[in-house]
């Protein structure tokens, strides 16, 4: 049995993962009013945390959640029965049928692939919601960054002008400050004495 079919059946409702009455019904190929009467049998079993009766808000909700043709609405006398995962496992115990215990099993199967699907995404969430707070992080540091290397660089230009217009003045200075040249070559000793 595919899971697809089961797994497009269950439905949150009260916060819980669960399927209905009717969907069950037709995966064990038993009429509703079967199943739920075996239910009622063994009413020991089957304790609030593993079924329970939908309200008719949620039952309206049900309805406006699914496209619903007037086959599926035909006979909804009464608001749906929901069960959750144990629920359903402890159905296969009160239908005893070869079919029950397939079904059950391909059921199990389904809600363990959900249940692992969600985990998995949940999991790639906390992941992705981390890895865009550290770019967030590294974001607000590039940009400290940015702008130290801003003031840096107007730090540095303020000192280059500092430097090029201390060569600038000394520049000036220098050519002042110099003696004549002295003349190469020989020199006789009255130009000696001038110099």
């Amino acid at each position: 049995m595919e899971l697809q079919p089961i797994q497009s059946k269950i439905y949150e409702i009260r916060g819980q993962r669960v399927m209905l009455d009717r969907d069950l019904a037709e995966l064990y190929q038993v009429t509703t009013s079967a199943l739920n009467q075996a239910v009622k049998r063994n009413i020991e079993r089957f304790p609030p945390d593993f079924m329970f009766q939908l309200t008719d808000a949620e039952t309206e909700n049900w309805k406006s959640q699914i496209v619903i043709t007037n086959s599926i609405t035909m006979g909804l006398r009464r608001n749906p029965y929901a069960f959750t995962e144990q629920g359903v496992s402890m159905l296969s115990a009160v239908l005893k049928s070869s079919v029950a215990i397939q079904v059950s099993i391909a059921i199990m199967r389904a809600f363990v692939a959900m249940r692992n699907y969600i985990t998995t995404t949940t999991t790639v969430t906390a992941e992705l919601a981390e890895i865009r707070a550290k770019l967030a992080l590294l974001e607000r540091v590039d940009a400290d960054n940015a702008e130290a290397v801003s003031d840096l660089s107007e730090d540095m230009r303020k000192e280059l002008d500092n430097i090029y217009n201390a060569i600038a003045a000394l520049s000036v200075k220098i050519p002042q400050a110099r003696k004549p040249a002295r003349k190469i070559g020989f020199q006789q000793a009255e130009q000696k004495a001038e110099e």
